[in-house]
């Protein structure tokens, strides 16, 4: 968590812009797309949110371009990110955001009817497996996760520092990077079944849907109980 607090990643999301990279200690360089994060919704965003459904929670929802754009569609969404910028930048377009981590108290855990996990952050913990069996305690029982692939058929973990090549990196933290294969082995040990996947301009999406589904739970009462927690943090 402690990274994201650095200055690199505060002042890419304060200008909108990169560089920015995630540099592995081999040398190696993961651009961040910091550029698109901060515009608007495009195609592929659109192809997400149009499968949203009830409450939404975002993880990892930088500077907050779908936190804004579901609530402007009348969603319940919430985001929470690790980074006070990005939850700043996510606020300042009207939305709902915590600075918390996913592997910390959320509010209306096991309640929520989507999950977002797009723009890399299948990578947040540096384990894949862990983060998606943690989703699946947030997530209601009968909800869904939308999950984005890395575009590379890749499966790594490495330990990462924010890098904008114009001053000190930030400390070392765990990252993963994890491509459609991958993702999808991780979900089935995690207890996930692909519904659904698509591609939309060389962004690759999975739908998923816990095999386990408890039916006393309907999904009105979880969204209105969901929607009850973001009133009273708006509050």
């Amino acid at each position: 968590m402690t990274a994201w607090l650095d200055d690199p990643y505060t002042r890419a999301l304060r200008s909108g812009r990169g560089p920015l990279f995630l540099r592995r200690a081999d040398g190696g360089r993961l651009p961040l797309d910091v550029e698109r994060w901060s515009a608007g919704v495009d195609a592929a965003d659109r192809s997400v949110l149009a499968r949203c459904r009830g409450a939404v929670l975002d993880v990892g929802c930088g500077p907050g371009r779908l936190v804004e754009a579901l609530a402007e569609q009348g969603h319940r969404i919430l985001g929470v990110d690790v980074s006070p910028a990005a939850v700043r930048s996510t606020r300042g377009r009207g939305g709902m955001a915590l600075c918390r981590s996913v592997f910390g108290p959320l509010p209306a855990e096991g309640r929520w009817t989507t999950a977002l996990l797009l723009d890399g952050n299948v990578g947040i913990g540096g384990d894949p497996a862990a983060l998606l069996a943690r989703l699946a305690d947030v997530v209601a029982p009968h909800g869904l996760l939308i999950a984005e692939a890395d575009p590379e058929e890749v499966d790594e973990r490495h330990d990462v520092v924010l890098d904008d090549g114009r001053s000190d990196p930030g400390p070392a933290f765990p990252w993963a990077r994890a491509g459609r294969g991958a993702l999808g082995r991780h979900a089935e040990r995690a207890g996930w079944t692909r519904v659904a996947e698509w591609t939309v301009t060389g962004r690759h999406f999975v739908e998923l849907a816990q095999r386990r589904r408890r039916t006393s739970t309907s999904t009105t009462a979880t969204t209105a109980t969901a929607a009850r927690q973001i009133s009273r943090l708006r509050g």
